[in-house]
């Protein structure tokens, strides 16, 4: 994970076998219906996420004035990983 001015980048790798879970669930994130343990998301003015192969690329912007917190979003992308794992 890296943060940057304007906003965090995520490389998930070693995803093989579990790219649809994880996708449909940053797809509900990206919705707003996010099941993480935070209410880090609602600081999120935008988030794109690409697959590639065994890896997924997660790119965050925050909404104008708010700042990211990467140790709740950390605790949101082992949430999400271990829910798809289940």
């Amino acid at each position: 994970m890296r943060k940057g001015r304007s906003g965090v980048s995520i490389e998930l790798t070693d995803v093989a076998g579990q790219e649809r879970e994880l996708l449909e669930a940053f797809g509900e994130c990206q919705e707003g219906r996010c099941s993480c343990p935070t209410d880090e998301y609602l600081k999120v003015a935008s988030m794109d996420v690409q697959s590639h192969d065994d890896r997924i690329d997660i790119r965050l912007e925050p909404k104008p004035g708010e700042d990211l917190d990467t140790s709740e979003i950390a605790a949101c992308l082992d949430h999400t990983v271990d829910s798809s794992r289940r």
